[in-house]
């Protein structure tokens, strides 16, 4: 007796061809949000020093004015002291110090992208510097415009951009823990103390590969502070991504990666200044994990007079509301991918309240 023939379910044309261009359109949004930030990218508003009386000050805001109008906010600084504190603070991305020692201070650690403007700032200085003694009968070949690098990074990252890459893993990673821990854990207390022992240990070697290997984040005297900044880093996204899943199933996986992936990481501005991207989102980027995440490793790397308030405040944030949400979502059925090597028989009384 021949057996019977198998019969299989095909997907229908509509719900086929529909597919694809729904990936399709997946796709365009995707190179949108990565392209956009970049393509739209102008330099303007950014925080600069003058240092010397008001016609000194009035005559650099004339020059910057002809040579990079809308580029630069003054403000006057008393000394050229001041003006390096303020660079520390990051409260100013480089400063013009005029007077009988004219001099232009950079910070390359806060932007490479600002401090080749300002050079060529300081190349335009000594310009007219020069022109005014040629016009007074000097020599103008004795004109002198330096350029000082305040902050400078690190000889292993000359350019700054391995420091501006290292937001994209501590996304990702926190992306694929916050995925894995959801798939394979359940239970609140468990998922948490996956959490744990995850951000610890990934902390840890990332701050051992960026700071002891590779070098690139210098963080001078404050390396159980960086190590905890990258552990905050990547507890925000998994945690969330974790939350969202016990919330919504399934489905808050992917919310948490498309708000993570999708929204924050383009407007992170862990490349350029936040000034750089269009307004508001450069602010807007800085209460997300990305944005915040790039911000305090590189305050904590480079900048240890910088007020971190914030950014500290914006990823415990996240973290925290990860925990609510998971514990929101304790009493839904949730399901999980179970594999019997890594899972253990709950007797039927305690199923109820496992945690």
């Amino acid at each position: 007796m021949s057996p019977e023939p198998t019969t299989r379910n095909r997907t229908r044309w509509l719900p086929a061809v529909a597919i694809g261009l729904g990936a399709a359109v997946v796709v365009a949004l995707i190179v949108v949000a990565f392209l956009w930030p970049t393509v739209t990218t102008s330099a303007k508003n950014v925080p600069l020093g003058v240092v010397g009386d008001s016609a000194a000050v009035s005559s650099v805001e004339q020059g910057l004015d002809d040579r990079a109008a809308g580029v630069f906010a003054v403000t006057t600084y008393g000394s050229r002291d001041d003006a390096v504190a303020a660079i520390e603070r990051r409260e100013s991305y480089g400063a013009v110090v005029t007077g009988r020692s004219p001099e232009v201070l950079v910070a390359g650690a806060a932007s490479p992208a600002v401090s080749t403007i300002l050079r060529q700032v300081a190349g335009g200085l000594q310009q007219q510097i020069a022109a005014q003694v040629a016009a007074a009968g000097g020599d103008p070949t004795y004109v002198s415009v330096p350029v000082t690098d305040v902050v400078p990074l690190a000889e292993a990252d000359p350019n700054g951009s391995a420091l501006a890459a290292t937001g994209f893993p501590l996304t990702l990673g926190g992306i694929a823990g916050g995925v894995l821990i959801s798939l394979l854990v359940t239970g609140v207390g468990r998922r948490l103390a996956a959490l744990g022992v995850y951000t610890v240990v990934a902390a840890g070697a990332v701050a051992l590969v960026t700071h002891g290997w590779f070098g690139i984040l210098p963080a001078t005297g404050d390396v159980a502070g960086l190590t905890a900044a990258i552990a905050v880093s990547i507890l925000g996204t998994a945690s969330f991504v974790v939350g969202a899943n016990a919330l919504l199933g399934t489905a808050g996986i992917a919310v948490g990666g498309v708000i993570t992936m999708l929204v924050a990481n383009p407007i992170s501005a862990a490349a350029v200044p936040v000034q750089f991207l269009a307004e508001p989102w450069g602010q807007v980027g800085q209460y997300f994990v990305p944005g915040a995440a790039a911000t305090l490793v590189r305050d904590l790397a480079y900048f240890p007079q910088a007020d971190a308030t914030r950014p500290w405040l914006v990823l415990v944030a996240w973290a925290v509301l990860g925990v609510v949400l998971s514990a929101a979502g304790h009493f839904r059925n949730r399901e999980v991918i179970h594999l019997e090597a890594i899972e253990q028989p709950v007797p039927a009384g305690r199923r109820a309240r496992r945690a």
